[in-house]
């Protein structure tokens, strides 16, 4: 019989990239339950659903996720949902004793000015970016939960901790979305308005790394495979750009034409934010995706749920 490997937050750009990269795979049943059936900041329901299904391990990619517009503004939001995520899946895993748990977590959790490229032991040495302090601890304290239940437990509980991702499946909210799905949908809009400029929030000047959420997926499986692994290892590309040149790829990729233009009266947040994926690479993994052809296919997708009516706008 396959083992059991339940997905919690499936429905998003990485739970759907992990969903497709198990089915490839094809040795494993993939559980799932949207947020109809199981609302996962309810601790009883979280329980009682892992508790009837028994699954042999649980990737943990639900998130509420935002740009630095979503962040700043509704940072209760982003702090309670996270943490009561976080929380109710590691507990109710290690009372009906899952195997396996993967917490993905986020390269903000990292101090604001923290040495490039940020190492896993420089977390917790100084500030957060207080953009998205409230996300960054939430996601702090789920990667410290599995730490400790692993310590306590004996629990195989572990994290991965992503840089910014983009892919298929994407949310393209006006306001609220991170910066390449919030990129290539502004460039797209301007285009097919025949506008005259885009301006991008910002001096440009902050360099950003970018993973397509693929590698991620793949990322994790290889975790899931490794015996004895670190508590938390940082998934990276590997190099980083600035987002004017980031911005300028995006307006390639979409045809756009006009003049690209900054406001620097709009927060840049943290300065440098590249990763130090060695302990990753020594597992055997390392991207796949070149930012180009991840920018290609993200748009192509982009596209392709347009058409169908399935762009995540949320």
């Amino acid at each position: 019989m396959p083992q059991k490997i339940y997905i919690a937050g499936h429905r998003g750009m990485v739970g759907s990239a992990l969903v497709r990269a198990i089915e490839r795979r094809g040795d494993a049943e993939v559980l799932t339950a949207g947020r109809r059936e199981l609302d996962l900041t309810r601790q009883a329901e979280v329980e009682a659903y892992l508790d009837a299904h028994r699954p042999g391990q649980v990737v943990v990619a639900a998130a509420k996720v935002g740009g630095i517009h979503a962040n700043d503004t509704y940072p209760a939001d982003f702090i309670y949902d996270n943490l009561m995520i976080a929380a109710n899946l590691v507990h109710a895993a290690h009372r009906c004793g899952v195997g396996r748990l993967l917490f993905l977590g986020s390269s903000c959790i990292y101090p604001k000015h923290a040495p490039q490229p940020m190492a896993e032991d420089c977390l917790l040495t100084s500030p957060l970016e207080p953009t998205n302090e409230a996300y960054a601890v939430a996601k702090i304290a789920g990667l410290k939960l599995c730490q400790y239940y692993r310590k306590q437990h004996g629990a195989l509980f572990h994290s991965a901790m992503p840089t910014n991702l983009y892919g298929p499946g994407d949310n393209y909210h006006a306001e609220n979305s991170h910066v390449i799905p919030a990129l290539l949908r502004r460039f797209h809009e301007a285009r097919e308005a025949g506008a005259p400029s885009v301006t991008i929030w910002g001096t440009g000047t902050p360099r950003r790394e970018f993973l397509y959420v693929d590698d991620l997926a793949a990322a994790c499986l290889r975790l899931l495979e490794v015996e004895d692994p670190p508590d938390w290892v940082n998934v990276g590309a590997g190099e980083d750009i600035a987002i004017i040149d980031l911005a300028k790829a995006i307006a390639e990729v979409v045809g756009f034409e006009g003049e690209i233009l900054t406001d620097p009266s709009k927060p840049d947040g943290t300065p440098r934010k590249l990763m130090d994926s060695g302990r990753m690479a020594a597992l055997g993994w390392s991207a796949a995706t070149p930012l180009s052809d991840g920018l290609r296919e993200a748009y192509a997708a982009f596209r392709g749920e347009l058409e169908s009516g399935a762009v995540r706008s949320a």
